[in-house]
């Protein structure tokens, strides 16, 4: 099979939404204060200062680990992350609605006390089913999101064989993608989910073992943020590790 050098996600940075919801959550409120839909979500200040640090750290990667080309979700979030960060490397970008965050339907916009408090059924078939099934009305599973990636991944095993390609996408994918590039099972990537917060203009790799098969570099890693005096986002404060 084709297979590429290396491949990389960037969590978005953070966002108006990210700090709206933690706020919501804390503060015991059913419903998250947005203003906007979930695709034109912009950055926070913080979001973008976070963005233009992961910038720099790209500008003094090494000319062969440097990625050559850079596939962005469509979220407004995502593609202004990847604007900042991109700026002045010549790293070529395109937009692929397949890293589109996952679509929660009807409990968009609701805190975990919001759908318990308005959709206690939905609740209790989220537990009976787990997080990998469960699918909202009129929303996506984390399955569903898988088989949008797998056939990403497929046309990026395709187009760029041997290249080295960046993505800029949302938490849930950075998950996915280590449940798809390194064939975990259920029951360990929703242990990971566990233990585990993607840290906004978080960091997670791969590259091409001597066998050609993509084995893991760094998962969630934002030691490049501190090391160019970037703030991270607050609950996210994790650095490099180990896989």
């Amino acid at each position: 099979m084709a297979e590429m050098a290396s491949l990389w996600i960037v969590r978005h940075g953070e966002s108006t939404a990210n700090v709206a919801a933690t706020a919501a959550e804390t503060s015991g409120a059913e419903l998250i204060d947005l203003t906007h839909r979930d695709a034109d979500v912009p950055l926070s200040a913080t979001g973008e200062e976070q963005a233009r640090a992961t910038g720099r750290w790209l500008a003094e990667l090494p000319a062969a680990r440097r990625p050559e080309v850079a596939v962005v979700s469509p979220y407004l979030r995502a593609v202004r992350t990847a604007e900042l960060a991109l700026d002045g490397t010549g790293i070529p970008a395109s937009v692929d609605e397949r890293l589109r965050d996952r679509e929660l339907g009807i409990l968009d916009g609701l805190t975990a006390h919001g759908v318990t408090r308005r959709y206690p059924e939905e609740a209790q078939r989220r537990t009976r089913l787990g997080k990998f099934y469960y699918r909202p009305p009129g929303g996506e599973s984390w399955t569903d999101v898988a088989l949008r990636l797998r056939a990403l991944l497929g046309d990026l095993r395709r187009d760029h064989d041997g290249g080295r390609v960046l993505l800029f996408g949302h938490d849930a994918l950075v998950f996915l993608l280590r449940y798809l590039v390194e064939g975990l099972t259920e029951a360990e990537l929703m242990a990971l989910t566990r233990e585990h917060v993607i840290a906004n203009c978080s960091v997670t790799g791969w590259h091409a073992d001597d066998s050609g098969r993509l084995v893991p570099d760094v998962f969630n890693d934002v030691t490049h943020l501190h090391r160019q005096g970037a703030t991270p986002t607050r609950e996210d404060e994790v650095h490099a590790e180990p896989v």
